[in-house]
């Protein structure tokens, strides 16, 4: 049985990754300006009609959760049957968020197990969860593993399992740019440039190569160095990253799932 509860979670995963979507501008991602220049090789537009698909089975996960009470190898079983048949309803809403489907389903079902967890503790919480095997997944090796074993990159699920330290690296971040009076935008920006400055992100080895990583994650710390987005040589410095990825056809996509993450994790009200 779904509770209010559950479904307020999934949508507030939505949100943080609509969120996501609508920054400007995100290099080498998808964003709104592609709406404007009717651009169909990103498709922002799909991708922020498609991510409404993701909340019938988000509601499901944190349902389990709540249900098992306990990160058992039973919900990690659980939750990887509904992320399987989450993917298929998505890919018929259009396709997209993979990745950030596997991060925000981890995170919204270890909010769903302890409902006054925040911050670090709910990602400690799906590092319990994403420690046990999936059991009932297909044996046929996804694309990111098998670049993961290539590389030797930790992956999504090195990832989930180290306790998302990207996500808290985001957090980290957003809460500095805020003190120092940045705003949310910027905010946002600077914390999605700290994940791309050191994840090994595996679409990003399979496009570009580990010169191309580095490429990358040297560009984002371009930025970030020249002062953030908030200033006017950081904004610059982030336009012109912007355009190189895009020329290039590099898109970071598992910092914006992993940025998401974070969106909803910080988008959590303070328990008193």
């Amino acid at each position: 049985m779904k509770s209010p509860a559950d479904e307020a979670l999934a949508r507030a995963a939505v949100d943080a990754l609509t969120g996501q979507l609508a920054l400007v501008p995100k290099p080498g991602l998808p964003d709104p300006r592609d709406l404007a220049a009717r651009v169909t090789r990103r498709d922002h537009g799909g991708l922020r009609w498609s991510a409404q698909a993701l909340v019938p089975g988000l509601t499901a996960m944190a349902a389990a959760a709540r249900r098992t009470g306990e990160p058992t190898p039973r919900l990690r079983a659980e939750l990887g049957s509904i992320g399987r048949c989450t993917e298929h309803s998505v890919g018929l809403a259009g396709g997209g968020h993979r990745g950030a489907l596997w991060t925000l389903g981890l995170l919204v079902a270890a909010a769903a197990l302890d409902p006054l967890a925040r911050g670090a503790d709910i990602t400690t919480t799906a590092k319990r969860i994403a420690a046990h095997p999936d059991r009932t997944a297909p044996r046929r090796p996804s694309r990111g593993s098998t670049v993961s074993a290539k590389y030797g990159a930790a992956g999504a699920r090195g990832e989930a399992r180290a306790g998302f330290p990207h996500v808290r690296r985001a957090l980290t971040s957003l809460a500095a740019s805020r003190t120092a009076g940045a705003p949310e935008e910027a905010a946002r920006l600077d914390a999605l440039l700290t994940v791309m400055s050191t994840l090994q992100d595996t679409e990003l080895l399979h496009t570009a190569g580990p010169l191309g990583l580095r490429q990358v994650q040297a560009g984002a710390r371009g930025v970030l160095e020249a002062g953030g987005t908030a200033t006017g040589e950081g904004r610059a410095a982030l336009e012109a990253f912007d355009a190189d990825l895009n020329e290039r056809g590099w898109s970071p996509r598992g910092s914006a799932g992993l940025l998401a993450g974070a969106l909803f994790v910080d988008a959590l009200p303070v328990t008193p």
